[in-house]
């Protein structure tokens, strides 16, 4: 299959380079080439197209390439743009890094050399292209989403409890998906063409909760004007999942440990025994053994609901799946709000990876929906994120080390500028914004050390 043409747009004030520049890409059969002779007319043309790539001089009169290329950023972050200066600048090449540029280059152009940027370039345009949902589909259990081992362990615990017909205590805290991991269990268990009932105990008034989950009968109380079946007898041949079973009143406490041990109850009203066959699941965010402790959980009804428990691991334990639940995300929201396809840009899913989540899935999907309404291009950026979790994002000078390319950029900017300022460390740490500490650990990382 032929892939499509990759868009160059080279911007350069002097004419002769421009000329250089196409010439030595003829041959290429990747690439339509297209120049500019100013910042504002790439501005223009930039608005008429799309462009993939930007190609542009550093020193141009009136707008000069930093300008250009932090405008790019603002109005298309999806665009890579390479930096072209012919004055040996580890410091403006620095900003530019730090402005967003993928690289730079010295002129005069070495060919050889930029035809591997833009390889890299292409490579990485289309890993973004293939991206897609083949790895979310690779790493989906049901409705949960994880590749972090902590999360293959809870898929294989998931696989085993399904098939029994043990009662399941979920525990975790807020926002970790408890309820999706009820959804998983019934959905591979004899009982999925059953019904799953899902009850938030939190949300019923004492004095109604027993009616909802068990019935009442016509008369009990006031305003019960006919017979009514509860969420037990709904669930009858599947699954009832009891969310936050840790603000069950005590009273009503005994009479779920009777349907528990003996599988029936009486509705509100009533003095008749109703049979009910319905598998059990529970979760809460609460320590149920301090709640037993403290008279407030009946210890009997703890371990009958206690026979399996299955921890819901917060999302600061398993930072590796934010990436993969950030674009499940953005594309729910996105469709929902009737979006072409947006991107997260890089800069910002570093962000989203720094931060701790302290409500876990539950305030990273917030956010992804804040980002979607806020963003009026097609990439989120930083800037888009809710103000709590910019906080936490290093504004020093940072380049994602998971990108091979990226990666050799850095070594090369942080050799230069060592050797501009005579590898005196500190000096260096200054020019590029970070610690002498942090410095020093890239420059072990990368084995960069003065020539002997």
């Amino acid at each position: 299959m032929t892939q499509p043409k990759v868009r160059i747009l080279y911007v350069d004030d002097e004419p002769a380079y421009c000329r250089l520049f196409c010439r030595g890409m003829e041959d290429d059969e990747r690439f339509i080439i297209e120049t500019a002779e100013s910042g504002e007319e790439a501005l223009r043309k930039l608005a008429g197209r799309s462009t993939d790539i930007v190609l542009t001089d550093l020193l141009m009169p009136r707008m000069n390439g930093l300008e250009l290329l932090e405008t790019i950023r603002s109005r298309y972050p999806e665009v890579f743009v390479l930096m072209l200066t012919g004055v040996d600048s580890t410091a403006e090449a620095v900003r530019a890094m730090k402005a967003g540029a993928y690289d730079y280059i010295l002129k005069p152009l070495d060919m050889e050399m930029l035809q591997r940027k833009l390889t890299q370039i292409v490579d990485h345009l289309q890993l973004l292209k293939e991206r897609s949902y083949a790895e979310l589909d690779e790493f989906r259990f049901e409705n949960l989403i994880g590749k972090d081992q902590v999360m293959f362990e809870v898929y294989e615990k998931i696989r085993r409890v399904a098939q029994t017909e043990a009662t399941v205590l979920i525990t975790g805290e807020s926002g970790t998906g408890k309820e999706l991991i009820a959804e998983a269990i019934h959905a591979r268990s004899n009982r999925r063409e059953k019904p799953l009932i899902r009850v938030n105990c939190a949300s019923l008034t004492e004095t109604l909760i027993n009616s909802a989950l068990f019935g009442h009968e016509k008369g009990a109380f006031t305003g019960a004007t006919t017979r009514t079946a509860g969420f037990f007898e709904a669930a009858s041949g599947g699954t009832i999942f009891l969310d936050e079973i840790g603000d069950i009143p005590v009273q009503t406490q005994v009479a779920l440990l009777r349907v528990l041990e003996m599988g029936n109850f009486q509705r509100v009203g009533s003095t008749e025994t109703t049979e009910v066959d319905a598998r059990v699941i529970c979760a809460t965010n609460r320590d149920l053994s301090l709640a037993v402790k403290e008279k407030l959980f009946r210890e009997d009804l703890y371990y009958r609901i206690n026979v399996i428990t299955l921890v819901a691991p917060p999302l600061r334990t398993r930072k590796s799946d934010i990436p993969l639940l950030a674009e499940f995300l953005l594309a729910k929201y996105a469709r929902r709000a009737g979006r072409e396809r947006i991107e997260i840009a890089r800069s910002a899913m570093n962000v989203l990876c720094d931060y701790d989540w302290p409500g876990n899935v539950r305030e990273l999907a917030n956010a992804i929906e804040r980002a979607v309404v806020f963003c009026p291009g097609r990439k989120i950026l930083k800037e888009h994120l809710p103000e709590e979790v910019q906080r936490r994002d290093c504004k020093n000078f940072e380049v994602t080390l998971h990108d091979p390319s990226l990666t050799s950029a850095e070594a090369t900017l942080i050799r230069a500028v060592l050797e501009e300022k005579n590898w005196n460390l500190k000096q260096a740490a200054d020019l590029l914004g970070i610690a002498r500490g942090t410095l020093y650990k890239r420059m072990e990382k990368y084995g960069i050390s003065p020539s002997p």
